[in-house]
């Protein structure tokens, strides 16, 4: 069952529990999301070529280092085509991050996936979150995948994040902590409606 803890308000952060397992809402930087200490991962809005690009995707190269741009290219030579496609995941170290991996994420490009946006997106979130139960990784932090300049609604994003991530967790009841990182104070309530309804 889902808790929403309406005092927990410091920072701005929101905070929904299932079970064991919580989600926090928080506006912030997510290349400093594990600052504080208690994050095992970050996950990076990746392109599908797994090269360095704008907005997370940049942010997270620049805090990284240089290695992750080479581990990035090992990844990429066994894909097909050099291509990981929109919904999927893969892991790297983290190098410079103060966390121990980056799951890097394709979200769709919202003008050109159409019918397919919603079910690509689920994708991108169900599969970070599984890598993080078979690496046993137990916190992780999102950022809101495909809002960028991939064009995903805010409000649409939230809700099929929100629901991605509750059905998950009411199933496997792990990782413990999933803290969505988000970038204003719009994409923060879009969040926390998302999850407000996502309780009902």
């Amino acid at each position: 069952m889902l808790h929403s803890d309406d005092d927990t308000t410091v920072g701005g952060m929101k905070r929904f529990e299932f079970g064991n397992a919580v989600v926090e809402l928080v506006r912030g930087d997510i290349t400093r999301a594990a600052d504080v200490g208690d994050l095992a991962a970050v996950v990076n809005a990746a392109n599908s070529s797994l090269r360095r690009g704008g907005g997370v995707d940049g942010a997270i190269h620049r805090a990284s280092g240089p290695e992750l741009a080479r581990a990035l290219d090992e990844i990429r030579a066994s894909l097909p085509g050099g291509i990981l496609p929109p919904g999927g995941a893969v892991i790297t170290p983290a190098f410079d991050l103060p966390v121990t991996r980056v799951i890097h994420c394709v979200g769709p490009v919202y003008a050109h996936e159409g019918s397919r946006s919603a079910d690509l997106l689920r994708s991108a979130y169900t599969e970070a979150l599984r890598i993080c139960r078979e690496e046993a990784l137990q916190s992780v932090a999102f950022p809101a995948i495909s809002t960028g300049v991939y064009g995903y609604p805010i409000d649409k994003a939230a809700f099929v994040a929100g629901k991605a991530v509750a059905d998950v967790l009411r199933t496997y009841g792990t990782p413990r902590l999933v803290r969505f990182v988000l970038f204003d104070d719009g994409a923060l309530a879009a969040f926390v409606r998302a999850f407000e309804k996502t309780a009902l």
